[in-house]
Formats: structure tokens, sequence, C-alpha cells
């Protein structure tokens, strides 16, 4: 028994040792938020005020001082996902995930962003502030980098720590850019289609622009299976621990819309949920400058910002700004390929990539006229019908730097307006309001046209020259809207109107969300705070209830069951609202999911189907095949001698969803609530191994909103019937300049990068619950709700 109690007391000790340990370890991770450090090459003493949520109020004698201490608390937060970042477009993730992530690093290292952003540091002005800005930052990432506590991330992986350098900045920038383009997932299914099936399968799919029709107002004064490019690529942004922008909503009330007469500007990014979420907040105050911005880990200048005077944010303008070319190689020889002026020899430039897990991989990129060839790069392409991908990024000067800057430092709206002029790629709706009563808007990107016989939604021809691009426009031939008679700007992804006639190519989301702003905007003037904060959260579609009125009149309700009956009578009575407690989402989510698959997947197949659901078309189609009974798709191609209609597929969808309903979520239609099924989990890449889910993730919540709602809580379909929420509001913010001290923004989980800060996920159920919180401006506040950590010029 002596000898029992013995090993139990030792036992009890060793266990009270390893717990103390591990909680000094833990408090020993923390993020500081208090204190005093010492800081290389700033001037003067900086202090750092945190506030209840975690966010820098830096205040500093001068921006260069500002911007060493952002950097600093930025890694401190951060770093992992700064690490991450830096790592995409130049190939280097197999360094730390092995080759799992190899097919992502073969493709970005490929596609040359690195060399793109080269030659654009290159060029920099070096006396410029924004290099200089830059360049402080940097200093303070690295500082922090070299002296501060190791990321459990880094010691998980095994990352060796380097430095960052303005390589890193332009790299981060160039994966965002290429994440907004929507060519690569959507040209080569569509060549696909073209080619299987012909123009009539194609018709019906609106590719030319026709389902476009709550369009953005302007106002201005003057046979290779193709579909294996699209798959690859979006499967790659998909798996990628770093999330793709999506989509995004804005809108500015003007003077004449709000009940004070003073701008509101409203926002919310739409960016695959991660843990960490996307943004960054922090306020910056010096003598000659205040900006209370939005930062992507690794960035110096934020892409959403306000201040006293001015507040900006974007979505994106969802042009088409790549194209692809089927190449033409000499016969006999596959080191020459076809120009309309005789053969060329490729370009070819070799990259080393590191597997940690493995020996070296030397890739090979060539590389035409047009850009690199596809096919090195993807698996599923043929070697012998070379692709290029032509990119607008890395074919004009890349003046991201002096843009973002631009942006955060405008002394008015048309200096604001000259630094959007700066941005070539990606194409973004710009959105501006001040406190002297301007609104704006302005989509960016260097646009061009092609022959009017070339569709750019297709494969080009890159042997001949007849489908290369023939102009480039103006900035002044840019879609746009300052101060118009109507008295607001918005953007949710939709198509704007034409300019001189001529309207734009891309791959523009439904317009629900547009047709749902523009309605409740244009349905009266007396806005404020408290009511544009709930337009914000909005989880309405019309369009949604008018489908699913379409879809019931194509079923014999007199042959129904009692409980198809019941399940019609909640979709009749529906708003189109999609709360946690609602029904009706649940049902009609799975009835679009099957009218589709029984319309599409039998001409499709599986893979391409499931894409197609995935690209701006098969959102766009949705609300428009259920109009049109003579539609070649409705006919499935694999039952012979019968030809099926819009009713019998549109009825046996139905079927299908009841039954398999009742399987899912049993006989009780009244538990079959949306927030049952349609949930949300914020994953850290860590966060898959399901020993570190808890540690590193946060959720799963119940989640309101839907697909191409404002409050969009995007999802893909699938036949499991659980709606996981993919992504959406990156931030819902609220700048109201009636009082601009007491504006709102919210976070999808928090602050911090580091799990075991307070304000890792303190967010979190506020944002799902659609509420807010203060971003602070006023000093005297600011002190009584934070810590303060002060940074010393180090002494040498």
């Amino acid at each position: 028994m002596r000898k029992i109690k013995k090993f139990l007391l030792i036992l009890l000790a060793f266990i009270t040792v390893v717990s103390i340990i591990l909680c000094a370890y833990i408090f020993h991770l923390k993020p500081t938020y208090e204190g005093e450090l010492e800081l290389k090459n700033i001037q003067n003493q900086t202090t750092v005020y945190f506030d209840e949520y975690g966010i820098p109020h830096i205040y500093a004698n001068s921006e260069k001082d500002a911007m060493t201490a952002l950097g600093y608390v930025h890694a401190q937060e951060r770093l992992w996902q700064m690490e991450l970042l830096r790592r995409i477009a130049p190939g280097r993730l197999s360094e730390i995930f092995g080759s799992v992530a190899l097919k992502n690093d073969k493709f970005f290292a490929g596609i040359g962003i690195e060399e793109a952003s080269a030659k654009a540091i290159e060029k920099l002005d070096k006396t410029s502030a924004s290099y200089q800005l830059t360049l402080a930052y940097l200093d303070g990432i690295n500082q922090y980098l070299e002296e501060g506590i190791t990321p459990i991330e880094f010691t998980l992986v095994g990352v060796k720590k380097e430095k960052f350098t303005i390589k890193d900045v332009y790299n981060i920038f160039g994966y965002m850019a290429f994440s907004f383009a929507m060519a690569q997932k959507t040209d080569p299914l569509l060549t696909d289609i073209k080619n299987k099936y012909g123009a009539a399968y194609l018709k019906d799919l609106g590719i030319e622009g026709e389902f476009n029709t709550t369009q953005i107002k302007i106002s201005k004064q003057n046979s290779q299976e193709y579909a294996g490019i699209s798959k690859s690529v979006a499967s790659l942004l998909d798996k990628s621990p770093i999330p793709p922008f999506i989509g995004s909503n804005s809108w500015v009330a003007g003077p004449a819309k709000t009940k004070s007469g003073k701008v509101i500007f409203a926002n919310d990014p739409h960016i695959g949920f991660s843990q960490p979420c996307t943004w960054y907040e922090a306020h910056l105050v010096t003598a000659e400058h205040e900006l209370y911005g939005f930062y992507l880990a690794g960035t110096p200048f934020p892409l959403l910002a306000h201040n006293r005077n001015y507040a900006y944010g974007l979505t994106m303008f969802m042009n088409d700004d790549i194209d692809f070319y089927k190449e033409k190689n000499k016969t006999g020889n596959s080191d020459l390929y076809q120009t309309p002026t005789g053969f060329a020899a490729y370009e070819t430039r070799q990259k080393t990539i590191k597997v940690k897990d493995s020996s070296d991989l030397i890739l090979t990129v060539k590389s035409t006229r047009h850009g690199p060839i596809m096919n090195d790069l993807l698996e599923r392409l043929d070697e012998k019908n070379p692709i290029a991908m032509s990119w607008i990024f890395t074919q004009q000067p890349i003046q991201i730097l002096d843009a973002v800057y631009g942006l955060s430092h405008a002394k008015n709206k048309d200096s604001f307006k000259k630094a959007a002029e700066l941005v070539a790629a990606p194409g973004l709706n710009v959105m501006y309001g001040d406190a002297k009563g301007n609104v704006a808007w302005w989509a960016t990107g260097k646009l061009y046209k092609h022959n009017k016989e070339a569709n750019s939604h297709f494969i080009l021809d890159g042997s001949t020259g007849k489908d290369d691009i023939v102009e480039y426009l103006e900035f002044s031939k840019n879609p746009s809207s300052e101060n118009p008679k109507w008295g607001y700007v918005y953007s949710a992804n939709n198509q704007p109107q034409a300019v001189e006639g001529y309207l734009y190519p891309g791959y523009y989301l439904p317009e629900d969300r547009a047709k749902r702003i523009s309605a409740l905007m244009d349905g009266k003037s007396n806005w404020d705070k408290e009511a544009i904060s709930k337009m914000i959260y909005d989880n309405t579609s019309d369009v949604a209830v008018e489908v699913a009125r379409n879809l019931i009149l194509n079923i014999d309700l007199n042959s129904i069951s009692a409980k198809e009956k019941e399940a019609v009578s909640v979709l009749k009575s529906w708003k189109g609202t999609t709360n946690v407690e609602d029904i009706a989402p649940t049902i009609y989510n799975k009835w679009i999911y099957l009218y589709l698959r029984n319309t599409f997947e039998d001409e499709m197949g599986e893979d391409n189907f499931n894409l197609f659901l995935g690209v701006s078309l098969g959102k766009q189609v949705i609300a428009r095949q259920i109009k049109n009974e003579n539609s070649v798709w409705w006919d499935n191609i694999k039952t012979k001698h019968v030809k099926e209609t819009r009713k019998d597929i549109v009825s046996k969808s139905f079927h299908q969803t009841i039954a398999s309903l009742q399987k899912q979520l049993g006989n009780t239609i009244s538990d079959w609530t949306w927030g049952e099924v349609h949930t949300i989990e914020h994953e850290h890449p860590l966060g898959k191994v399901a020993a570190l889910r808890r540690l590193f993730n946060v959720g799963p919540f119940a989640a309101p909103g839907s697909n191409e709602v404002i409050n969009n809580q995007f999802f893909g379909y699938n036949d499991e019937g659980k709606y996981y929420v993919k992504g959406g509001p990156s931030t819902r913010r609220v700048v109201d300049f009636s009082d601009i001290e007491n504006s709102w923004s919210i976070l999808p989980t928090g602050q911090s990068g580091n799990p075991f800060s307070k304000h890792y996920d303190d967010q979190a159920e506020m944002y799902n619950a659609g509420k807010f919180r203060k971003m602070k401006l006023n000093k005297e506040e600011i002190l009584k709700t934070s810590t303060k950590l002060v940074f010393n010029p180090k002494t040498k």
C-alpha cells in the first residue's frame, strides 16, 4: 500500500510539474499587450494602446516610427499568416508542408508572380515615401522575428525563420490578384462544353451577359478536355492554406440619402474563411497623418480604411483579365511554336522547388509571347496541345505599392482617384465617401479589347494573331460613378452598365444582392448607422422567393403526398429569409441542387458539374433556367427514346428533395431548420489534424445567411445536404461621417492569430449574431479602455 501511495504521490508531483511547465509555456507564447520594449531605428518613444478587442492604436511622432511599431505588433499577432502568404506566389509551401503542397507550388512558381515582382521592385523610386515606409514596416516585422516569441505553428511544422523583404510584399499582393481572377475556372470549362455539345447548349447559360439585368448605374462626364485547367486551378485555390477572395458588397449613401445629411459608408468584402481571419485592424496617429485601416498580413498599407476625412473599401470587379491561348508547335520540333510572323522558340526558365519530405523538384517553365504554358504546371492536360495563360498582372507595370500608399494618404477625391488609376490588376470596384459629402466608385484594372470575332470566354487561337489583344483602354473608359443624381453608389460583383456602348466582359455574379441593395437604397432617404448596420446583415433574397414560386408551378400539386404538400406550404409562405430558425431555405436549397444536378450533370459529368456549380455562370443560371421551358438542357441524354421536359426534371427533383430530407432530418418538417444544416467553422491550416482541431479552429456555429444574400455566407452543394460555409464577409464596416468616432466594424473571429490570446476568437459569436463594435478614434476613450505598450528607441 505504501508503494502505491508513493507512486501516486510521485505521479501527482510529475503531473503538477508538467502542468506548471505547460502553463508557463502557454503564458510565454501570449502576445505582449503592455509594458516597455526597445525598438531599433525609431527616433522617438512610440506608444501602442491595445483596446478591449486587441486593436492597436499607435501614437508616434513620425509616420516612420508608427510603421515600425505597426510591423512589430502585426507580426506578434500574425507572423504565421505572414509566413504562409509570402510563400504561396513563389512556390515555397512544400518547404514546410512537404509534397502535399507540391501541386500548388508548381502552379504558382510557374505563372510568374515572383518574376513580375522583381521587375516592379527594380523600377521603384527608392526615395519615395511609399518605399521608405514599407521598409520601416518590414523592419518592425523583422525585429519581432529576431527578438519576439516564436509562434507555436513554427515549432510544430518546423519553419526556419527568414527576414521579410519588399519582394514578399509584392508576392502577397500578386497572390491576392490571382485569387480575384475568374477566367481560369470558367473559360476552359465553357470551351469543353462548346466542343462537345455546340452553341445551343451555351446559349442557355447566358455567357454573353444576358442574365446581368441589374447593372451598376454609371455616371460619367465623358476537343481536348480543356476543363482540366478549370478543375486543377479550382482545386488548388480550394485547398490553399490561405483562402481566395470571392466577392463583396459595398454601398455609400450620399447626403441626400441619410437622416443626418452626412455620408454613410458600408463595406463587407467576401473572402474564404480561415483562422486567423484575413484582416488585421490598426489605428495610426501622427502629427501629420491619422488612419484606421485593415491590413493583409505582410503588407504595409491598408486596402480598407477611414479617418475623419474619408473612407474607402473595395469589392471585386469580376472583369476578365486572364485569357488562355491554344498554341501550335512546329511539326517535328516541340521547341518552336507558331506566331503570326513565323515560328519562334519557347522561352524557358528553371525554378527549384524545395520539398520537406523529398528531393528538390527542378521545374522547367516554357512560355510563349502570351505567357507560361499551363501543360507544364497542371495535371490532366495533353502535352500535344500547349495552352498558354495571358494575365494582365504579369504583363502590365505593377504599381500596387504606390497605389495602396496613395489610397491611404489621399488629400481629396481627385488624389484618391489618381491612386486608384495605378491598379492594373486585379480588377476592383474601389468605393469612396468623404466628410465633404462626396460619394464615388471606380472600376480599376487595365481593361482591353479583342477583335469582335474573338470570344474571351473560350480558349483562344494563339497561332494566327487574330485573337490577340487589339486595344488597351484608358482609365477614363473604366466604369465609374461620382456623386450621381440618385444619391448613392454601390457594387455587389454585378455587371456595370456599358461605357460608350461597350459592355465589358467578365464573370459577374447573380443579381440577387445587387437587386436587394438597390431596392433598399432606392426605397428611402433617411438612412442612419443603425439601419445600415441591419442592412449589411440582411439575410433575405427576393430572387429566391421568385425561383421557389417558379419551381412550384412545375409540379402537380394534386398528385403529391401530404408531407410534400406541407413542404410546398412552407415554401409558399416564405419571405426569402435565411435565418437559423427558418425551414424554407433547407427545402429550397436541396431542391435547387437536385434540379441543377438532374438538368446539367448528364451532359457535363460529375466533375465538370461540380465545377460549374462553383463559377459565376452556375450561380447565374439558377434563376434563369427554370424560366426557359425550351432549354436543350432539360432532356437527359442518357435516357434513350425519352425526351424529358422541364416539368419532368423539376417534379422528379422535388420528390427526391423531400425523400432525402426525411432521411437526413426526420419526418417532422419543423425540425428542418436552416441552422441544422448551414454551419460555419473557421479552419486553421493545422486544424485539419484532428488532435489540433479544438486548439486552432473556431466554431462550428449554426450560421444565418446563404449564397447571394447581402449576408453572403456562401457554401457548395453536395449530396450530404450539409452546407458548410466556405466564406463570407471578412469584416463588416459602417463608417458614419455624422458620428465618425463611433463608426462600427466586426471581424469573423478575432484580431489575433495567436491561439493563446484572448483576442483569438472574442468576436466570433458577435459576428455570427450580427453585432458590431466601435472603431475608436477618440484618444480619451482609447486611454480608458486599453492596455499600454511603450516602444523606446534602442540605445546602442
